[in-house]
Protein backbone atom coordinates (compact mmCIF):
# COMPACT_ATOMS: atom_id res chain seq x y z
CA UNK A 1 0.00 0.00 0.00
CA UNK A 2 1.39 3.39 -1.03
CA UNK A 3 1.61 6.43 1.23
CA UNK A 4 -1.38 8.11 -0.46
CA UNK A 5 -3.60 5.09 0.11
CA UNK A 6 -2.39 4.76 3.67
CA UNK A 7 -3.17 8.42 4.41
CA UNK A 8 -6.63 8.06 2.87
CA UNK A 9 -7.34 5.00 5.00
CA UNK A 10 -6.09 6.71 8.13
CA UNK A 11 -8.25 9.74 7.39
CA UNK A 12 -11.31 7.54 6.88
CA UNK A 13 -10.63 5.64 10.11
CA UNK A 14 -10.16 8.86 12.07
CA UNK A 15 -13.43 10.26 10.76
CA UNK A 16 -15.26 7.06 11.70
CA UNK A 17 -13.68 7.25 15.15
CA UNK A 18 -15.13 10.74 15.62
CA UNK A 19 -18.58 9.77 14.34
CA UNK A 20 -18.69 6.68 16.53
CA UNK A 21 -17.87 8.75 19.63
CA UNK A 22 -20.45 11.39 18.71
CA UNK A 23 -23.13 8.77 18.08
CA UNK A 24 -22.61 7.18 21.49
CA UNK A 25 -22.68 10.51 23.31
CA UNK A 26 -25.76 11.76 21.46
CA UNK A 27 -27.81 8.68 22.20
CA UNK A 28 -26.67 8.54 25.81
CA UNK A 29 -26.75 12.20 26.85
CA UNK A 30 -28.62 14.14 24.15
CA UNK A 31 -27.56 17.00 21.92
CA UNK A 32 -27.24 19.73 24.57
CA UNK A 33 -24.82 17.66 26.64
CA UNK A 34 -22.71 16.60 23.68
CA UNK A 35 -19.97 19.12 22.95
CA UNK A 36 -16.95 19.05 20.68
CA UNK A 37 -14.79 18.75 23.80
CA UNK A 38 -16.68 15.67 24.95
CA UNK A 39 -16.57 14.14 21.47
CA UNK A 40 -12.80 14.68 21.40
CA UNK A 41 -12.40 13.09 24.84
CA UNK A 42 -14.57 10.13 23.93
CA UNK A 43 -12.69 9.60 20.66
CA UNK A 44 -9.33 10.13 22.44
CA UNK A 45 -8.41 12.87 19.99
CA UNK A 46 -7.60 16.55 20.29
CA UNK A 47 -10.28 19.20 19.84
CA UNK A 48 -8.27 20.54 16.93
CA UNK A 49 -8.53 17.18 15.19
CA UNK A 50 -12.33 17.28 15.44
CA UNK A 51 -12.37 20.73 13.85
CA UNK A 52 -10.02 19.52 11.13
CA UNK A 53 -12.72 17.12 9.96
CA UNK A 54 -15.89 18.98 10.94
CA UNK A 55 -16.98 22.60 11.30
CA UNK A 56 -18.70 21.88 14.62
CA UNK A 57 -20.89 19.39 16.42
CA UNK A 58 -23.92 20.05 14.21
CA UNK A 59 -21.78 19.11 11.23
CA UNK A 60 -20.82 15.86 12.98
CA UNK A 61 -24.43 14.90 13.65
CA UNK A 62 -25.53 15.95 10.18
CA UNK A 63 -22.90 13.60 8.77
CA UNK A 64 -24.31 10.75 10.86
CA UNK A 65 -27.78 11.40 9.46
CA UNK A 66 -26.51 11.69 5.90
CA UNK A 67 -24.58 8.43 6.20
CA UNK A 68 -27.56 6.59 7.64
CA UNK A 69 -29.95 7.89 5.00
CA UNK A 70 -27.49 7.05 2.23
CA UNK A 71 -27.17 3.47 3.46
CA UNK A 72 -30.96 3.17 3.62
CA UNK A 73 -31.39 4.65 0.15
CA UNK A 74 -28.77 2.32 -1.32
CA UNK A 75 -30.43 -0.75 0.17
CA UNK A 76 -33.88 0.30 -1.06
CA UNK A 77 -32.55 1.01 -4.55
CA UNK A 78 -30.66 -2.26 -4.89
CA UNK A 79 -33.63 -4.31 -3.67
CA UNK A 80 -36.28 -2.66 -5.85
CA UNK A 81 -34.54 -1.74 -9.11
CA UNK A 82 -34.90 -5.21 -10.65
CA UNK A 83 -38.46 -5.84 -9.45
CA UNK A 84 -41.34 -5.42 -11.88
CA UNK A 85 -44.26 -5.29 -9.45
CA UNK A 86 -44.91 -1.85 -7.88
CA UNK A 87 -46.75 -3.55 -5.02
CA UNK A 88 -43.77 -5.79 -4.29
CA UNK A 89 -41.48 -2.76 -4.48
CA UNK A 90 -43.47 -0.97 -1.78
CA UNK A 91 -43.52 -4.13 0.31
CA UNK A 92 -39.75 -4.47 -0.12
CA UNK A 93 -39.25 -0.83 0.89
CA UNK A 94 -41.09 -1.55 4.13
CA UNK A 95 -39.15 -4.75 4.79
CA UNK A 96 -35.87 -2.94 4.18
CA UNK A 97 -36.84 -0.17 6.60
CA UNK A 98 -37.52 -2.71 9.35
CA UNK A 99 -34.26 -4.51 8.54
CA UNK A 100 -32.38 -1.20 8.55
CA UNK A 101 -33.74 -0.38 12.01
CA UNK A 102 -32.29 -3.67 13.26
CA UNK A 103 -29.07 -4.05 11.26
CA UNK A 104 -28.10 -0.36 11.47
CA UNK A 105 -29.75 0.42 14.80
CA UNK A 106 -27.22 3.16 15.64
CA UNK A 107 -27.99 5.07 12.46
CA UNK A 108 -31.72 4.48 12.88
CA UNK A 109 -31.59 5.77 16.45
CA UNK A 110 -29.75 8.92 15.35
CA UNK A 111 -32.29 9.58 12.58
CA UNK A 112 -35.15 8.92 14.99
CA UNK A 113 -33.57 11.16 17.62
CA UNK A 114 -33.64 14.19 15.36
CA UNK A 115 -37.11 13.37 14.02
CA UNK A 116 -38.40 13.36 17.59
CA UNK A 117 -36.62 16.61 18.55
CA UNK A 118 -38.29 19.30 16.38
CA UNK A 119 -36.72 22.16 18.33
CA UNK A 120 -33.25 21.28 17.12
CA UNK A 121 -32.27 23.72 14.39
CA UNK A 122 -29.47 23.07 11.91
CA UNK A 123 -28.07 25.81 9.74
CA UNK A 124 -29.83 26.19 6.40
CA UNK A 125 -26.98 24.58 4.47
CA UNK A 126 -26.72 21.58 6.78
CA UNK A 127 -30.49 21.08 6.91
CA UNK A 128 -30.70 21.24 3.14
CA UNK A 129 -28.10 18.50 2.70
CA UNK A 130 -29.96 16.24 5.16
CA UNK A 131 -33.32 16.97 3.55
CA UNK A 132 -31.91 16.10 0.13
CA UNK A 133 -30.92 12.63 1.35
CA UNK A 134 -34.36 12.00 2.82
CA UNK A 135 -36.06 13.42 -0.27
CA UNK A 136 -34.32 10.85 -2.49
CA UNK A 137 -35.96 8.04 -0.54
CA UNK A 138 -39.40 9.64 -0.67
CA UNK A 139 -39.01 10.44 -4.37
CA UNK A 140 -38.17 6.81 -5.08
CA UNK A 141 -41.29 5.67 -3.24
CA UNK A 142 -43.35 8.27 -5.09
CA UNK A 143 -42.11 6.94 -8.42
CA UNK A 144 -43.14 3.43 -7.40
CA UNK A 145 -46.66 4.69 -6.73
CA UNK A 146 -46.70 6.55 -10.07
CA UNK A 147 -45.59 3.34 -11.77
CA UNK A 148 -48.48 1.50 -10.15
CA UNK A 149 -50.99 4.16 -11.18
CA UNK A 150 -49.76 4.07 -14.77
CA UNK A 151 -50.03 0.29 -14.76
CA UNK A 152 -53.63 0.53 -13.52
CA UNK A 153 -52.66 -1.31 -10.31
CA UNK A 154 -53.03 1.63 -7.92
CA UNK A 155 -55.53 4.42 -7.67
CA UNK A 156 -53.91 7.45 -6.09
CA UNK A 157 -54.18 11.04 -7.27
CA UNK A 158 -51.37 12.37 -5.05
CA UNK A 159 -48.44 9.91 -5.19
CA UNK A 160 -46.08 12.29 -3.39
CA UNK A 161 -48.42 12.61 -0.44
CA UNK A 162 -48.90 8.86 -0.28
CA UNK A 163 -45.13 8.31 -0.29
CA UNK A 164 -44.81 10.61 2.72
CA UNK A 165 -47.75 8.93 4.44
CA UNK A 166 -46.34 5.48 3.72
CA UNK A 167 -42.92 6.32 5.13
CA UNK A 168 -44.39 8.03 8.21
CA UNK A 169 -46.60 5.00 8.81
CA UNK A 170 -43.86 2.37 8.58
CA UNK A 171 -41.62 4.54 10.76
CA UNK A 172 -44.38 4.61 13.35
CA UNK A 173 -44.90 0.86 13.05
CA UNK A 174 -41.21 0.28 13.76
CA UNK A 175 -41.59 2.27 16.98
CA UNK A 176 -44.38 -0.09 18.06
CA UNK A 177 -41.74 -2.82 18.23
CA UNK A 178 -40.81 -1.38 21.62
CA UNK A 179 -44.27 -2.41 22.86
CA UNK A 180 -43.72 -6.13 22.36
CA UNK A 181 -44.94 -7.97 25.41
CA UNK A 182 -47.48 -5.25 26.20
CA UNK A 183 -49.83 -3.87 23.56
CA UNK A 184 -49.00 -6.59 21.00
CA UNK A 185 -48.20 -9.35 23.46
CA UNK A 186 -49.65 -12.19 21.40
CA UNK A 187 -48.36 -10.99 18.04
CA UNK A 188 -45.24 -11.88 16.11
CA UNK A 189 -43.90 -8.38 15.44
CA UNK A 190 -42.86 -8.98 11.84
CA UNK A 191 -46.31 -10.40 11.07
CA UNK A 192 -47.90 -7.41 12.81
CA UNK A 193 -45.66 -4.99 10.90
CA UNK A 194 -46.33 -6.58 7.51
CA UNK A 195 -50.07 -6.66 8.26
CA UNK A 196 -49.91 -2.89 8.67
CA UNK A 197 -47.87 -2.51 5.48
CA UNK A 198 -50.38 -4.58 3.52
CA UNK A 199 -53.24 -2.45 4.84
CA UNK A 200 -51.45 0.68 3.63
CA UNK A 201 -50.93 -0.76 0.16
CA UNK A 202 -54.50 -2.10 0.12
CA UNK A 203 -55.72 1.48 0.53
CA UNK A 204 -54.48 2.38 -2.96
CA UNK A 205 -54.81 -1.02 -4.66
CA UNK A 206 -57.30 -0.85 -7.51
CA UNK A 207 -60.10 -3.38 -7.18
CA UNK A 208 -59.92 -5.83 -10.04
Amino acid sequence: MGSRERRAREKKNRKEQILDAARKLLLKDGLAMTSVNRIAKKAELSVGTIYFYFAGKEDVFAELQREGLEILYGEILSKTENTDSPEKKLTDCARIYLHFSEKHSDYFDVINYFLSQPRIVFSNGVKKSIDEQGAKILKHMEQIVVEGVRGNLFTESRPGNFAGFFWASIHGLVQVKKLRGTVIESENFTDFYMYGVNQLIQSIRRNQ
